[in-house]
């Protein structure tokens, strides 16, 4: 990965479409299991044996809402809920509602994350993303996450060469900007130089972000692992349970099988 957001200033876009890739529960699965002690054994967290990575970070933020905004937890996890459903991400209803320092926020859940014990290379993902046919699609990260956790998770994976760049949520800027506003979307393309948004491919298991993808034309895939409830209506034209259905839903992206000449 060469850079957070590549060099295409004072250049033409290019003219390849780009393939926007969700990070967190996306890359790696939502029901990716935690080791027996993930963390420090002083934090007093109530997971069970069968957490997984996505209930670890749920926690964590739900017990940043109760500690900073001194709320009882039930009325915590209520508040974090609500935030998430109205602007896509935690962390921008902490800003708007209570000035909360978004870096200390990062620090205190995203970076305290113990990924190096939980997230492991996947060779299935490795074989998926090396069947892309890169002289046709660029591939691009593009995630509610900050740049920090962002490279970290795809280090982890082993996969950050694949990727041309990333668009995340910069907690250092005076406003958040993340998906499903569709002023993240033109961040996106802006960054990985690309125009036309027919041009634009994008998974992620967020329900809002897809929808907000095919709104505004990008082909979409809304990423809805096995055991997760299905919504009611889908999000978008595709709905997959496993990364590797991108194959099926969008062909023309991929490298045509050889053929031998017998």
């Amino acid at each position: 990965m060469e850079s957070e957001a590549q060099a295409v200033n004072g250049t033409s876009p290019s003219p390849k479409q780009v393939f926007f890739f969700d990070i967190d529960n996306c890359l790696y699965p939502k029901s990716t299991p935690l080791p027996s002690h993930p963390l420090n054994p002083t934090r007093s967290l109530t997971l069970n044996s069968g957490a997984r990575v996505h209930d670890l970070m749920a926690e964590l933020i739900d017990k940043y809402f109760a500690t900073h905004l001194s709320l009882p937890y039930e009325d915590a996890v209520r508040l974090h809920k609500e935030y998430y459903q109205n602007y896509g991400l935690a962390i921008e209803g902490l800003v708007r509602h209570h000035q909360i320092d978004p870096l200390e926020y990062n620090a205190k859940v995203d970076d305290a994350l113990p990924l190096d014990d939980i997230i492991k290379p996947r060779e299935d993902l490795k074989k998926l993303l090396r069947d892309i046919d890169t002289s046709k699609v660029r591939l691009w990260l593009f995630t509610n996450a900050y740049v920090n956790h962002a490279k970290r998770v795809v280090k982890l994976l082993e996969i950050e060469d694949f990727f041309e760049g990333v668009t995340y949520c910069d907690y250092a800027a005076p406003r958040l900007m993340c998906k499903p506003h569709e002023e993240a979307y033109e961040k996106a393309m802006r960054e990985a130089g690309v125009e036309r948004r027919g041009d634009c491919y994008f998974v992620d298991d967020s329900y809002q972000n897809c929808k907000k993808a095919q709104e505004i034309g990008w082909n979409v895939a809304h990423l809805v692992e096995e055991g997760v409830k299905s919504p009611r209506t889908q999000a978008c034209k595709f709905q997959i349970s496993h990364l590797d259905e991108l194959r099926t839903c969008f062909p023309e992206v991929f490298k045509k099988p050889e053929t031998s000449s017998e």
